[in-house]
Order: structure tokens, then sequence, then C-alpha cells
């Protein structure tokens, strides 16, 4: 009953966060087999300005800044590569997502924002933030976050993909 409640409300969160995002190189993981956890990621730059800007806010308004998780941030570089592989910009898999995020990492809740196209951090920030889902994904009460942004190699664009976690 309790994974039913669960799955049903994880849908209700993606529904609720589904809001367009369009317009305007890592090592290969270290993974920790006995918890199937990625242990290491490489940031590019991007995904730390990113994150920065993202933590800069949250302290502006008086919450607390996220801490950055390897794990939540490779599992958002695989749903960049399925959009670009796919020529998509969705949240599918979402639930597959934050199961695997609260399994792996004991969070609590799971929440994402996907972006397509901004050519900077502070644009993709502007974004979110005037989208009502986007932004209350960025306020939420939450403890950490993971960030992946990857060009499309054929049109040069940007895929974000931005998951908050609380553990």
């Amino acid at each position: 009953m309790k994974i039913k409640l669960l799955r049903a409300l994880l849908l209700v969160a993606v529904i609720c966060t589904m809001n367009s995002c369009s317009s305007d190189a890592s090592d290969a993981p270290v993974v920790d087999t006995t918890s199937q956890k990625v242990v290491n990621y490489s940031y590019n730059a991007i995904e730390i300005e990113t994150m920065d800007l993202i933590n800069s806010y949250r302290v502006s308004i008086g919450l607390n800044p996220l801490e950055k998780i390897n794990h939540m941030s490779y599992k958002s570089e695989e749903h960049d590569n399925y959009m670009i592989a796919n020529n998509v910009v969705n949240h599918n898999d979402f639930v597959a997502r934050s199961e695997n995020i609260m399994k792996t990492l004991g969070a609590k809740t799971v929440s994402e924002n996907i972006a397509y196209n901004y050519s900077t951090p502070q644009a993709v920030l502007n974004a979110w933030l005037a989208s009502p889902g986007h932004k209350e994904n960025i306020e939420g009460n939450f403890t950490h976050f993971g960030i992946a942004i990857k060009e499309d190699p054929a049109t040069g664009k940007k895929y974000y993909t931005n998951i908050f976690a609380k553990i």
C-alpha cells in the first residue's frame, strides 16, 4: 500500500513540475558496486556555475545552500544523454530516477527541473525562477542536489537536468 501511495505521489509531483523548459566532459564514473552508488563525477565549469547560482539564490532568500551529490549528477547526466539521443525534452523515467535516489541515498523526497537551449547558467536560472513549478523546486525543502548540462554534438544546444532531494 505504501509503495502504491508513493508512486501516486511521485506521479503527481512529476505532473506538477512538467512545465515546458525551452528556448532561450565527464570521465567514466566510479561506482561502488555494493550499493550501485556513483561516487565520482567530473563537473564542468557550467555545471559548477549553475549550482553556485542556485545556492546563491537560495541563500539570498534565507534558505540553506544545497550540497551536491555525485550520484544525483550522474542520474541527471543519464537523463541528458537520453534526451539528446531521442531528440526530446521531457521528464521520462523520472519515477525510476527518483526511486533509485531514494533507495541508493535514502532520500525522502525528490524533484527535478529540466531545460533546453539556454546559453548561460544565469539564463536557465532566470527561466526556472520565472516558472512557478521550477521555482518551487529551487526554493523547496531540500538538502542536496545534482546537475548535468550536456551539449548535443549535432546541434550545439544544451540540455539541463537538475535533481533535488531531501536526505
